[in-house]
This record gives C-alpha cells, structure tokens and sequence, in this order.
C-alpha cells in the first residue's frame, strides 16, 4: 500500500508539473504574440515574423491561428511571398471555415503571382461570408486586372463602405480610377490611402504623394485625350509603319514640337523619354518617384512630367503622364530612353512583324487569330505559362525584349540542379546590366497549346520590380516569343491574341 501511496503521489507530481510546463509554454507564445505586434508597430517586421512564428507553436489553437494571420500580413508588407504563401497554406487548411483565413491565403497567392488560384480562395471566403470586405477587395482588385474597370469599381466601393478604414482598398480604388482616367477621383483615394496608414513614416507614403502630385498637376485638363475622339463614335483605327532594328520596333513621332524615335514597349508601365529630350521638348518634372527593373536589386529616382501631345502618324493624344529618365547609367542601350507603352495610355495595340505595321486603338476589332490566351493588366500585360508542367507562373508580354527568360526566384522554385557551368548573358534593365543573368537549360514551358521543350531560359533578377508591383512577376516574353507573329495585344477584351504567319 506504501508503494502504491508513491506511486500515486509521484503520478500527481508530474502531471501537476506537466500542467506548470504546458501553461509556461502557452503563456511564452502570448508574450512572443505581445512581442511580436510592438515589433510590428516599431517597423521591425523581419524580427516581428520570427517571434509570430514562435507565437504559432503554442497548443493554443485560436493563438496559433492570430499569430499566422498576423505573420502573412506582415510578411507581404515587406515581400516575403514564400512565407506569406507557406502560412497560408498552413491558415486555410486548419482553419476552412473562417472567410479570414481563406481571403488573406488568397491575398498570400496573389503576391506569389499566382492570380487564377488567388480567385478561387476570394471566392471560398465569399461564400462564407458574402460582406467580407478583403474578399470584395480581392475580387476587385481581380477584375481590374481583366479590364472590367466598371465592375471592379463597383466591388471597391462596396470594400470601401464596409471598411473605410482599410487603406489597401483605397490604393485600389486610386488605381482604378487612374485607368478609368479620374485623376482628381484617383488623387482623392490615393490621399485617403495615406491618411489610414498606421505608420506614417510608411515607406510607400513618399511613392503615393508622388502620384498625387502628377495626377493634382491634370487639373482643367482632360488627362490621355486622344485628338477627334467623340463620345459613343466607333473608336477609330491607328495604323503607323515601324522599322525592325536590333529586335526593337522603332515608331517615328513627335513628342510636344520635336521629332522623337520611339521604341514600342509594352514591357514599360510609362511611357518615358530621356532627360534631354524632355528638355528639348520643354517638359518640366512635376514630381519623382521611385522604379526598378531587371538588374540589381535596387531602387532609381525617376522623375515624373506631363506631355501635352505625343503624336504617331494620325495619332495624336494630348495631357498625357510621362517618365523622365536619367541616362546617368553608363552602357544603357539607346532604347532605355525614348519608349512608348501604349497599355500606359489605356491603347491596345496589335504589332504585325511580317507587314512591319503597327496598329493602335482604345477598342481593337474581333479578329481571327491560332491562339487566344487570356490576359491580366496589372500595370504591365502579362499572360499565365506553365514551366514543367507544373509549376504556373505569369509572364509580362515585352516587345522591347527580345528573350523568354524567367525570375531567379522562379527558377528557384522548379527544384532543378543549376548548370555547373552557368552561360553568362549580358542583359540590361532599368536598373542597369543584371551581372547574375545566365541561361538555365532543359525547362519546358507551355503558354496552352504553344509548347517549348527542353529549351533554355534566361534567368533574370527581377526582385526589385517584384516588390514595386507587390507580386511576384514569374518571367517575361520578348520578341523570341512574340516575333513568328501577329500579335494582338488586346487590353480592352483582356486577350493576348497570336495569328502564324
């Protein structure tokens, strides 16, 4: 009996410790949460997502739950896609029935690039909750992207009145007005976006106040005004002759009084021209920002300006947002300067590269044509590919490039040995010559029913505009892709249409 009298109180002994460790390790994670949210508040999100991280180990499945949601959050507000997509995953499967959950794994989706799977959770969360606000942000911010301005207009105002306090969804609504052309409407939203900002030393304040400095300096006029163009008419047709040189599409036009050789780029958000010409063509900068592109990971000053006409053969529109950049960049190519980006100006455009013909319009006629890949405007036109079958990923139609190449965060990601002995290429971007770009061979690469197999890619640093865009961009497809082709780039149906010669 003696026996079993210590046994019993040994028993009790260690479940009483047991219990002491168990609530040691849960009050530890509350603290870790605690810790982690001043850390947040402080701007210090790297060491923020380690201690979320240690918030979620804790047993206690509503803490576990906080702790991912705040770390996914966290974790797109600096660019971390691959935690913010692991935590979603881990968020949406143990927790299906709360809309927050399935909305912020499909914002975490989103980031990644991956748009048509990021659909699918805003609609999951719909379903449970048809007023969620993120969900009608993320459905919005969608139909943007497929040009139903209209519609997406609709569902960010309805964001909006359910959280006026959210400032993402008064970002969204400033982007969709500035393609409907509402620069003053675009200007208001982007103020309130900054007026909501927790923390007012928020990096990306000084790139909205640039914004509304442009779009403010529109006021009286009629921004992206095309010459002739009536209300309710049939939109008219553009057709300009171009000169195939080193790949590149060269247009001949004017810009303000002065003759200007341009460079069709629909891989460009703006249309640009160098500081000198923008001299010549007494274009003032309004305001600076920020940009990047492939290259090294870093982030140029670009200046901003206002053009009151860009002319291209019988086309001729007025007040229109021009970039003005340095050529402070030693061995930038002569293209980098004098650009046109016809999706900039709400254009579509369809390039004939065997009648050298160029065609520009608000609304393209249908047309015939072998392929019909559906097409997202998410500041740049971009269509979805397949790499070995499965790894999605979408790439930006670029008739400035010349190559198909990938992300190096891409190529990362389709678990393949890299070369021993890489093949240097000497790309240039934006941000100067990308030294790391080399050829990764053997990826197939499907765009539908257009199949490359075993080919070799570029593989290209394109970090920095990544995080600018919010998401990250898979690849890019160049005149390689683009150059055995009529090519319709057709912004208005969202459809990037391809006729064989």
């Amino acid at each position: 009996m003696k026996r079993v009298a210590i046994a019993i109180a040994a028993l009790a002994a260690c479940t009483i410790v047991g219990r002491a460790a168990n609530q040691s390790s849960v009050d530890d994670a509350h603290v870790q949460f605690q810790l982690a949210t001043q850390l947040i508040e402080a701007g210090r999100y790297l060491e923020a997502l380690d201690a979320f991280d240690l918030a979620a180990s804790s047993d206690d499945q509503a803490l576990v739950a906080r702790a991912r949601k705040a770390r996914i959050r966290g974790a797109l507000r600096i660019a971390k896609f691959d935690v913010a997509r692991h935590d979603g995953e881990l968020l949406s499967a143990s927790a299906v029935n709360d809309p927050e959950a399935q909305t912020l794994y499909g914002d975490a989706l989103w980031a990644k690039g991956l748009f048509d799977e990021a659909d699918t959770q805003y609609r999951v969360a719909l379903a449970l909750e048809p007023q969620s606000s993120r969900a009608q942000f993320g459905l919005a911010r969608s139909l943007a992207t497929r040009t139903r301005l209209d519609e997406a207009l609709t569902e960010a105002l309805a964001a909006a009145a359910s959280a006026p306090r959210d400032p993402e969804i008064q970002a969204l609504l400033g982007h969709i007005y500035e393609r409907l052309r509402r620069f003053d409407e675009s200007a208001t939203a982007f103020e309130q976006y900054i007026s909501l900002l927790p923390n007012p030393q928020d990096s990306s304040a000084s790139v909205f106040l640039s914004k509304i400095k442009l779009l403010r300096s529109f006021k009286g006029k009629q921004p992206l005004m095309i010459e002739g163009e009536r209300p309710g008419a049939e939109p008219e047709i553009y057709r300009v002759p171009f000169k195939l040189v080193n790949k590149k599409i060269l247009l001949q036009g004017r810009l303000n009084n002065i003759n200007v050789e341009f460079v069709l780029d629909t891989g460009s958000e703006r249309t640009g021209v160098s500081r000198e010409t923008a001299r010549r063509a007494g274009i003032a900068t309004v305001t600076s920002t920020l940009t990047a592109g492939v290259g090294a990971a870093s982030l140029n000053r670009l200046d901003l300006g206002r053009a009151d006409r860009i002319e291209i053969g019988r086309f001729r529109m007025r007040n229109v947002p021009l970039a003005i950049r340095s050529t402070r960049l030693s061995g930038l190519p002569r293209w980098q300067s004098e650009s046109l980006s016809p999706v900039s100006l709400g254009m579509s455009v369809v390039v004939d590269y065997k009648r050298h013909e160029v065609i520009l319009a608000r609304t393209l006629p249908e047309a015939a044509a072998d392929f019909r890949l559906p097409m997202r405007v998410n500041r740049l036109p971009m269509v979805r590919g397949m790499l070995n079958s499965q790894h999605p990923a979408y790439f930006v139609v670029d008739t400035g490039g010349e190559m198909i190449s990938i992300s190096s965060d891409t190529a990362n990601g389709l678990e393949m040995p890299l070369p021993s002995r890489r093949i240097a290429l000497r790309v240039f971007g934006m941000s100067g010559l990308d030294v790391d770009a080399f050829l990764m061979p053997g990826i197939d690469l499907d765009f539908d029913t257009i199949g490359y197999r075993k080919v070799g890619l570029a593989v290209l640093n394109l970090r920095a505009p990544s995080v600018l865009l919010g998401f990250e961009l898979g690849g890019i497809v160049g005149h390689k892709f683009l150059g055995d082709y009529r090519v319709s780039v057709d912004v208005a149906r969202s459809e990037l249409r391809l006729e064989k010669f």
